[in-house]
């Protein structure tokens, strides 16, 4: 059985992408972790199950969506056989064995699947272009817009819009700006969040150059929203250093200003020659940066290869 899966503390791109391959690849969608209240809004919105959560890989054939980091997988990948990856991050695995792999520089992998059945392309990965229903198109969109916040970030491409704009079509969507915000509202639910709950809502754990790095972010539209429980995230982050960890980075980002507060723990050194800062304190806000894919990770991993 093929089991198409995303990425652990799944957001609603990695999600939706892999209920939408699954369809398109005759296959199983699955999940590793809960979902949060903006994937939850999108699954009800438009009427569709949750996908199964799985702990292991074993006898299974296994579809990646949204990720190819092994740190970010199933911990038991190997015991299962990966036979494709779908993503729009930089390459982060290595097979003893030909797959199919498709990547590209765009906002999200809902953009991906989205020209494949546009163009008619499925077949290149496996699939079949069958019938893109609403509900469907109506999730990659979702996609589309939550990890591009909107078209805002610089992940963003022209590609994402003209996709998204012919899935809203599709799904029924009238005004996408207005659906978006909507959407944005939903991720932007930290105030009713536990300070531990929020740590661990967008938290990936990266290998750059043998050095293990965390780094978390969570998008707000008000930033006062959690401006009172920073000092308790800062602490758990600091107990989470403890296991393994060379640095980790936590992202508050403003959605609205169009920036991020950057909380650091550990090598401070390496977060202030990546990104050559200055920490005064526990923090800094880095304006412009809101993609820990195209902002964060690149001057990091430049940083630790350099070592």
């Amino acid at each position: 059985m093929l089991y198409v899966v995303g990425h652990k503390n799944p957001d609603t791109d990695s999600i939706c992408s892999a209920i939408v391959l699954a369809y398109f690849l005759d296959g199983v969608p699955a999940r590793l972790g809960d979902l949060n209240p903006e994937t939850q809004l999108v699954l009800r919105r438009f009427g569709v199950m949750e996908p199964e959560l799985i702990r292991s890989a074993e006898g299974k054939e296994i579809f990646l969506v949204d990720h190819s980091e092994k740190s970010q997988t199933l911990d038991d990948l190997e015991r299962g056989k990966l036979v494709g990856i779908l993503d729009h991050h930089k390459i982060g695995i290595t097979t003893v064995e030909p797959i199919v792999y498709l990547a590209k520089p765009v906002g999200s992998t809902a953009t991906i699947i989205g020209e494949l059945y546009f163009k008619n392309g499925l077949d290149i990965i496996g699939g079949e272009n069958k019938e893109l229903k609403p509900d469907l198109a109506g999730l990659l969109l979702s996609a589309i817009i939550s990890d591009t916040v909107l078209f805002r970030s610089p992940t963003t491409t022209d590609l994402d819009k003209k996709i998204g704009e012919k899935l809203a079509e599709i799904a029924g969507i009238e005004d996408i700006q207005a659906y978006g915000m909507e959407l944005l509202k939903a991720k932007s639910t930290v105030s009713k969040m536990k300070p531990e709950e929020i740590v661990e809502l967008d938290y990936k754990e990266y290998n750059f150059n043998g050095r293990k790095v965390g780094i978390g972010q969570v998008e707000v539209i008000d930033i006062g929203e959690i401006q009172e429980k920073k000092e308790e995230i800062f602490r758990i982050l600091q107990e989470k250093l403890k296991e393994g960890y060379d640095l980790i980075l936590f992202l508050i980002t403003d959605i609205m200003r169009g920036g991020s507060e950057v909380l650091v723990v550990g090598n401070r050194e390496a977060f202030e020659r990546a990104f050559n800062v200055k920490l005064e304190g526990n923090s800094v806000y880095l304006e412009g940066v809101m993609s820990r894919k195209k902002q964060v990770v690149p001057p990091l991993e430049r940083y630790y290869k350099g070592l």
